[in-house]
């Protein structure tokens, strides 16, 4: 089954919203109270995507991965988020039991596609919840760095203080992408899954040589 990236539209917003709160679910128990995760969190993210999708900010970009129609993955940045530290990856998601099969990894090749089209020279960073050992595992793997921790209050979702790792990579040439797998992309040419091999992904851009913690 071959996986498709393309810029998401404001039609999109609760089958993103859906798939955030379902991956929430899956993956912050303990994080945010249960009686949060398992109800208002989904009205939660239903507000969230409103409004990013029908009052996006210049620098925003989203990107949704599906299967045969159906979202399966999501990803939002924010470009030159940070003087320092650079393009922000606000979030990245993928459906739970689709967990290993390069999805996320085409997800950030996506971003990392936009980025070198509008904020070449930015690096690219993110937080991530301490106890999300399978995301920093797999940041690590495509070359970020653990730039140190910082202890957050509780959030909306309740829940106890929070350990969040700031995961930055200082250059887009840094973040490794040659394991990323080859998709097709309807609407917009595929992404930059294919990052050596010069193929286009949905910023249009052709690749020659990226707030919520994950």
């Amino acid at each position: 089954m071959s996986t498709q990236y393309r810029k998401a539209t404001s039609e999109d917003r609760l089958a993103i919203a859906d798939l955030h709160a379902e991956s929430w679910r899956h993956t912050y128990r303990g994080a945010y109270r249960d009686e949060f995760l398992d109800g208002p969190v989904f009205d939660d993210r239903r507000a969230v995507w409103e409004k990013r999708l029908s009052e996006p900010p210049a620098n925003q970009f989203v990107v949704v991965a599906e299967e045969e129609g159906r979202i399966v993955g999501l990803a939002c940045a924010y470009g030159g988020d940070d003087e320092q530290w650079g393009t922000l990856l606000d979030n990245i998601h993928v459906q739970p039991e689709l967990h290993g099969n390069g999805i996320g990894t085409g997800l950030v090749a996506e971003v990392v596609n936009w980025c070198l089209a509008h904020h070449p020279d930015s690096g690219l960073w993110l937080w991530v919840v301490g106890q999300n050992h399978r995301a920093r595992r797999f940041y690590e793997r495509l070359g970020a760095i653990d730039r140190g921790a910082e202890l957050r209050p509780p959030s909306a979702g309740g829940g106890k203080r929070r350990q969040v790792h700031r995961y930055a990579w200082a250059t887009l040439d840094s973040v490794r992408l040659r394991s990323a797998p080859a998709s097709t992309s309807r609407r917009e040419p595929t992404p930059q899954s294919a990052l050596r091999a010069g193929r286009r992904g949905c910023s249009g851009a052709k690749v020659v040589g990226r707030r919520d913690a994950e």
